[in-house]
Parts: structure tokens; sequence; C-alpha cells
């Protein structure tokens, strides 16, 4: 892998609530404000954005590993929570749980997924990038 990797997007807004986000090649996304903070909602807010980025690199890291590692799993399904409150002054997230529930075939060695999940979370792009805390809380399940 050659680095460095270059990203692009545009966010174009005209005068209403809501805003669009265009990445290359990929297609357009509907933005506007979350209820939350008084906005019309019915649409992704830059939170939801933030939180599956979070998880979709978190997955697409534990795929890499799992996949060098030769760990076989079945389905790995990851939710996420995001805390927002005001710390020294600044409303932001505070906090982000990742809750994976990895399914694994019988017979697996449940210690060794349970150690990449921890691996993948260290070695996500993503989330090494926040300062918020991540916190991995996960859920092995055999299918």
């Amino acid at each position: 892998m050659k680095l460095p990797h270059n990203y692009s997007s545009s966010v174009t807004n005209n005068g209403d609530a809501y805003a669009t986000v265009q990445v290359p090649e990929m297609g357009e996304l509907r933005l506007t404000t979350p209820a939350d903070f008084d906005g019309p909602g019915g649409a992704l807010s830059p939170g939801d954005l933030l939180l599956a980025a979070v998880e979709g690199c978190f997955v697409l890291t534990f795929h890499a590993i799992a996949r060098a590692s030769k760990l076989n799993y079945t389905a790995l399904e990851v939710r996420a929570e995001g805390v927002v409150d005001r710390q020294d002054g600044t409303t932001r997230f505070t906090a982000i749980v990742l809750r994976p529930r990895l399914s694994l075939p019988p017979a697996t060695d449940r210690a060794r997924a349970l150690r990449i999940l921890e691996k993948s979370e260290r070695g996500c792009l993503v989330a090494n990038s926040l300062r918020t805390p991540i916190t991995l809380e996960p859920e092995l399940v055999t299918a």
C-alpha cells in the first residue's frame, strides 16, 4: 500500500434546511440538521455519517485482518452509539461505543476472534483520526 491516499467530497446548500454531499463517482447523499438540534430531521445528519464512518471502517478493517489471519466468520454486524455533550465549552461527541456482533462457525477459537476484533478497533483509520474515546463491547455467537 502506497501512502498518502487522498479523498475528496463536496457539500452544497441551496438556502434551505438540507444539504447535498457529493463524492466523485459515488453519487449524492442528502443531509440535514437532526431534530435534536432543532432541525427538520428526515435525512442523514453529519453525526449519522460520523458513526457510519467509524462502523464501516471497523467492519472493513476487521475483514482485512480476519482474511490475513485466516479467521473464518459467517457474519459481522456492528451497532454504534455516539454521545454528544458539552465538554470544555464545546459541543462534541464525547464517547462512541461500538457493539460488534460476530457470528463464528462452531469450534472457532473465540479468544483469537476477540483479539482480532480488538486489533481491528485499534487499526481503524477513521477511529484513529478522532479524539473521541471509542469503547468496544463485542458479542461472539456461534452460527
